[in-house]
């Protein structure tokens, strides 16, 4: 049997740094659709052409370039949307790069687990740590192919990675490939061009501070009135001074409204995004915000008034509210939600199920949530789960990277912090040490609502067994606590647990002899006793 790895320390989860609230721009005007067009149009074209001479420079990248880009946009535009294309290039040339490096990782890891398992014999049972040889002559053939395969595509990765070179799509990847399966998609070809293009448009501008309602070059006013400083080519199309243009529409943001305007009115950097959902025909403007670095509270403060234990599974939330001392307290609680459909469906379930149970932790009157601090980057692969499609397609459901934004800023909101904890042997343990002492006759304790327990008893400190060993009696000297339960300077702690007797309900004396007279028989009891009990009188004397 393998050791148990050690486990990572839990800590505090840093609160969100940015805020984004958006509203839809109705009651457009044709005249306003068009010129929205025209502007993203020829801005999407200013960022494509950036982008690709952003990628050409790949490593040879520095401040002169950047600068030389820039001067070759203003000329095209303006000053202020030059910057908001360069930047929006490079956002999105490093994030290509951390794809990069991400792929090459898995590759790696997808190597080694097939070079591991074509090592061993054919039939070769595997460990809890890594998994044994393949089954048959065929599979060990195949997957010997895969590896050729596997091996090639690391190279060529790493060729591209050390030569500086992205494979960037502006408008997606996955939007490109469905012009080759339109039937599928249930799309027209003018459909697909229409998402497209708008999917390529460039309708964004970076805050300032210090400039009229926190952004010179996509402007609302507190009363909602929406304005575009336009690039310089197109500016016979404006409807106000200093080539700006004016929309009929308003916008009003009733979510975070209050602390939008209290931003705009003392002209502080608030970052603009218009957008259009072709699907629906309609237009979206997004406002966005950094917020200044929260300190986050002591863990030990977190710990205080108790803490929610979460589990999170493909389909559900398993929740187990626990006091400062790590015992359980009332019944399991899920919050299941369904994680098929859309985007915006499985987005929306996932916000539904998390308000439900922060809500529940409002309720329970703690100041933190544990949760795991999961990572199934390289524990997903097939060369490491073969044939286990179906546990493959499980913790590949489970939303661990959507789950930790939309957790913490959602706690954020209600006064709640987030402690992470290490994941390992949670759902073993927690079905080992709690699953059966917790299940009664009106109580069905499921692995998951064990493995809630588990994991908040070891984001308060605790450990998830509920009792260490007894201590020995052979030797003082290394006689270890009793209880995993008592605090660090409890009286008692480190003696011995009281004779059993001494918790016995009713008439047992707490001394922990039983004094019972010897019956005669099963059928015939003896008297009960008739002496009084008479205390003797004081004796004085004189």
């Amino acid at each position: 049997m393998g050791g148990v790895r050690e486990l990572a320390a839990p800590f505090v989860v840093a609160g969100p740094c940015g805020v984004a609230v958006r509203d839809r721009l109705k009651h457009l005007t044709p005249r306003d659709e068009e010129v929205l067009r025209a502007v993203g149009e020829h801005q999407g074209r200013l960022a494509s052409r950036d982008l690709k001479a952003r990628c050409a420079d790949g490593l040879e990248h520095s401040a002169q370039t950047w600068a030389s880009r820039k001067r070759d946009l203003t000329g095209v535009s303006s000053s202020r949307i030059a910057g908001a294309i360069t930047k929006a290039t490079h956002d999105q040339w490093a994030l290509a790069r951390r794809c990069q490096a991400a792929h090459v990782q898995t590759l790696e890891a997808g190597i080694g687990t097939l070079r591991h398992r074509l090592s061993l014999p054919i039939g070769a049972p595997g460990t809890k740590r890594a998994p044994g040889g393949y089954r048959s002559r065929g599979e060990w053939f195949h997957k010997s192919r895969r590896l050729a395969a596997l091996e090639a595509r690391h190279d060529a990765a790493v060729r591209d990675r050390q030569a500086g070179r992205v494979r960037v799509v502006r408008g997606g990847k996955r939007l490109l490939n469905t012009r080759h399966h339109l039937p599928q998609a249930h799309l027209t070809e003018e459909q697909w061009r229409e998402r497209w293009e708008a999917e390529r448009w460039f309708l964004a501008a970076d805050g300032e501070s210090g400039k009229r309602f926190g952004n010179e070059t996509i402007r609302v006013t507190p009363d909602g009135e929406v304005s575009i400083k336009l690039p310089a080519p197109l500016s016979h199309l404006a409807n106000a001074k200093n080539g700006r243009y004016t929309l009929t529409s308003t916008v009003r943001f009733a979510h975070r409204g209050v602390e939008w305007a209290d931003r705009i009115t003392t002209n502080r950097a608030v970052a603009y995004r218009i957008h259009l959902d072709t699907d629906r025909s309609r237009w979206y403007l997004t406002a966005s915000w950094q917020r200044p670095a929260v300190q986050t509270i002591p863990l030990a403060t977190a710990r205080a008034r108790g803490m929610i234990g979460v589990d999170t599974n493909a389909d559900h939330f398993a929740a187990y509210h626990l006091d400062p001392h790590g015992n359980p307290t009332g019944e399991p609680r899920h919050f299941p939600y369904n994680l098929s459909g859309t985007a915006a469906h499985r987005d929306a379930q996932i916000r539904h199920a998390l308000t439900r149970l922060i809500n529940w932790a409002k309720q329970a009157g703690v100041a933190a949530i544990g949760i795991e601090d999961l990572d199934f980057t390289t524990e997903k692969t097939r060369e490491k789960h073969g044939r286990r499609k179906r546990f493959r397609q499980l913790i590949s459901g489970i939303p661990t990277g959507k789950l930790k934004a939309r957790l913490v800023s959602m706690a954020a909101e209600q006064g709640l912090s987030i402690v992470a904890v290490d994941p390992a042997y949670t759902s073993i343990w927690g079905a080992q040490h709690w699953q059966k002492p917790l299940t009664t006759p009106k109580r069905k304790m499921s692995r998951h609502d064990a493995a809630g327990i588990a994991i908040g008893r070891r984001a308060l400190g605790h450990p998830v067994r509920r009792r260490t060993a007894p201590p020995p009696h052979d030797r003082r000297d290394r006689a270890g606590h009793r209880t995993a339960q008592a605090r660090p300077g409890t009286r008692g702690r480190e003696g011995t647990r009281p004779p059993a007797t001494d918790h016995a309900p009713k008439d047992v004396p707490p001394n922990g002899t039983r004094k019972r007279q010897p019956s005669a028989s099963n059928t015939v009891r003896d008297a009960p006793s008739t002496h009084d009990w008479v205390q003797d009188p004081l004796m004085h004397t004189g």
